[in-house]
């Protein structure tokens, strides 16, 4: 007796089929509506980081007599100490000296005399008015260079959270409106999608003048405090993309 394979597999399909559109309900169609939520704020930097580059130099025309780098650091680190920083604040970021750094690539033991050495720290403060003083301690002639490197805030995290918290609110709340005045109710929420976050970097609001008095205070080792210096705030936004239904 011959078996026709064929249609045995057409049969078994008819019917597979058919059960599966007996066990699937038929999915009603969703009333929904996409809004966007957005929340901002502005907060004042805390965390103030500054690039400061010490450079030894010679004390005499026949280039003999210098001061060391550890006597210039020295003095940096006392005087980060008495302005009630953390010495965990003060960090070196870079060793330079000579093209390159050769004697620590040799056997020598000690840095030829001939060789100026340069570091480079990052200083974290949140109190701008405290690097005027702490300049003003360090030998003037032995800082090559300071700079505002980044800002930040200690509760930035804090603050995104309680934003996109926010944003998503302000959408139900959008979506609430829109729908009563067409007579409608906003239901439960069906998605959620974040649309990322703007941070804008804040300045001093005078940079030029900031930079003025930090050179002054560096060549001339006075004293600047008192200098009425401020920052812009940080401004933080954030949108949420949801979809409700209706009801």
């Amino acid at each position: 007796m011959k078996v026709n394979y064929l249609a045995i597999s057409l049969l078994f399909l008819i019917g597979l089929t058919r059960l599966q559109a007996q066990t699937t309900p038929n999915q009603p169609c969703v009333k929904k509506i996409e809004v966007t939520g957005s929340a901002e704020m502005e907060v004042i930097p805390d965390e103030i980081y500054f690039n400061i580059s010490l450079k030894e130099y010679f004390t005499d025309k026949s280039n003999k007599t210098k001061v060391a780098i550890e006597t210039l650091e020295k003095q940096l680190q006392q005087a980060v100490k008495d302005a009630g920083i953390a010495k965990e604040n003060l960090q070196i970021e870079n060793i330079y000296g000579g093209t390159p750094n050769w004697w620590l690539y040799t056997n020598k033991k000690e840095k030829p005399t001939d060789i100026l050495e340069k570091k480079r720290y990052v200083l974290k403060v949140s109190d701008l008015s405290k690097i005027d003083n702490i300049l003003s301690k360090v030998d003037g002639k032995g800082i090559e260079n300071v700079n505002i490197g980044r800002y930040n805030h200690s509760k930035m995290a804090e603050y995104r959270k309680e934003l996109k918290i926010k944003a998503l609110q302000a959408a139900k709340e959008k979506a609430g409106y829109l729908l009563q005045s067409i007579g409608e109710q906003v239901g439960g929420v069906l998605e959620v999608h974040e649309s990322g976050d703007t941070e804008g970097m804040p300045m001093p609001y005078n940079q030029a003048y900031l930079s003025n008095r930090i050179s002054q205070v560096a060549m001339e080792g006075g004293d600047a405090t008192g200098s009425e210096i401020d920052f812009k705030k940080i401004k933080i936004r954030y949108e949420i993309q949801a979809f409700f239904s209706i009801k």
